[in-house]
Order: C-alpha cells, then structure tokens, then sequence
C-alpha cells in the first residue's frame, strides 16, 4: 500500500516544474577572480564543434548541442536532455568585450570576461593647496634651525 505524502509530491512536482531543458543541460557556476569574471558552464557529452558563443549588444549567448542516441531499440530511461541549448548573460558596461575568451575542456566551458580598464579602481592623488599658494610636502630650513640641519624631505641629519 502506497502512503501519500503531500511534501514528497509537492516537491517532486516542483522540481520537474522549475527545471528547464536548457538550465539541466546547461549549468553555470559565475564568479570574479581578480580583474576578471569567469563563468564554468558544463556541457557533457556536447560535441565540440557544435559549441557557439557570440555577443551582441551587450547579450552573451552560449549555444551546444547534444546529440541523441541514433540506434537504440527501447529506452530503459532517458534522463539526459538532447538537443540544441542556449543560455543568455547580459553583460554590464564595466567587461572588456573585446578581450573575452572562451575555453572548452573536459565538458566545461571557461569563460574569461575581464574587466574593462575604465571599470577597474583607481587611487585619485589629492593635490594639497592653501589661499598662499601650493603647500608641497618638503622642508628647505626651519627658523630655529641652521640650513645644514635640515636635508631635502624634511628630517633633521643627527
């Protein structure tokens, strides 16, 4: 006798709901390392050759294909998604989008988007000024000492 359990259905329905064939087939782990994004999506059993990548304006889109078994008599399960997949990044003004790579190795591709140069933190040096004039950060002599005390950048000799 089979026992309801309205958490179990509930959850299995859901998950079966949520997961599209292009998110299963396509998963994607995204992360920044250092002045770069990367993104890792896995691609089994996708062929090589069949692997796109393309951008236009300011859209990344990966596309693979998976290829079904052609000469199988009766499935016993098929789980695998087959077909053409696609998955869409919308990129930010701040990546380089003429300098991204892309890798594909072991069934994952490795995607390298740096981070554009006009996007990348910068110090600002503040100039330091008074009404009188530039105040500038060297000592030539103090009043109370004789000039041959006192060297260029400030700190007294002895």
């Amino acid at each position: 006798m089979a026992r309801f359990d309205p958490f179990r259905d509930l959850d299995r329905l859901m998950s079966e709901t949520l997961r599209t064939p292009a998110s299963a087939a396509m998963q994607m782990d995204l992360f920044r390392r250092g002045e770069a994004f990367v993104a890792r999506v896995d691609l089994p059993g996708v062929d090589p050759s069949s692997v796109d990548v393309d951008i236009e304006d300011r859209t990344l889109t990966v596309r693979a294909e998976r290829r079904d078994e052609e000469d199988v008599e009766q499935w016993l399960s098929h789980e695998r998604p087959s077909g053409t997949f696609a998955r869409q990044l919308t990129l930010g003004y701040g990546v380089a989008l003429d300098r991204i790579e892309a890798d594909y190795t072991d069934g994952v591709l490795t995607l390298t988007i740096p981070v554009a140069e006009e996007a990348k933190p910068r110090k600002i040096q503040v100039a330091h000024r008074s009404t009188e004039g530039d105040v500038r950060g060297e000592v030539t002599a103090r009043s109370d000492q004789a000039p041959d005390q006192v060297t260029q950048s400030g700190r007294q000799d002895g």
